[in-house]
């Protein structure tokens, strides 16, 4: 039986990061070139002061096949922290053995030791992950709509 594992990262998995951020663009059908994220910029907003993220690597056998990107947000309704999960990807050859549901795990005993209210994420509507979070109790919430603005949007309202 494989030996599986989930860790917290550290500066030296900025490569790794990197390569399964782009893996899970292609998982997400986008070009791997749409992908920016660079070993600088994680090892600067994963690993700066203050961290704008963290990261939980799984490991299947000692390499590193999947992970949970995440950060802290606030909810004004319950004056407390939460958690956001950005990104949760486990390479294809390493599914089945559980590391998803080990990463939320851990993901959730962060939450819980922290303090937080809420864990929250988004999901693809044609995802099947879709599924697998419904699984472990999380609620899709009806009536809630992401929206988001990028780089000349931000720079257009910020010189109104």
């Amino acid at each position: 039986m494989a030996e599986k594992r989930v860790r917290p990262a550290v500066p030296d998995d900025a490569a790794m990061i990197v390569q399964l951020v782009r893996s899970l663009a292609v998982y997400e059908n986008e070009p791997v070139e749409t992908v920016k994220l660079t070993e600088a910029d994680v090892l600067r907003d994963g690993f700066g002061e203050p961290p704008r993220f963290e990261t939980l690597l799984a490991e299947l056998d000692g390499v590193p096949v999947g992970f949970a990107l995440f950060f802290h947000n606030y909810s004004t309704w319950q004056g407390r922290p939460g958690l956001y999960l950005e990104d949760l990807y486990i390479e294809e050859h390493a599914r089945g053995h559980g590391l998803g549901a080990d990463l939320m795990g851990e993901l959730a005993r962060i939450a819980e030791d922290r303090g937080c209210a809420r864990l929250e994420l988004s999901v693809l509507d044609w995802n099947p992950t879709r599924e697998f979070y419904h699984r472990l109790g999380f609620d899709h919430l009806d009536g809630w709509m992401t929206y988001r603005l990028d780089g000349p949007g931000i720079k257009k309202l910020a010189g109104r």
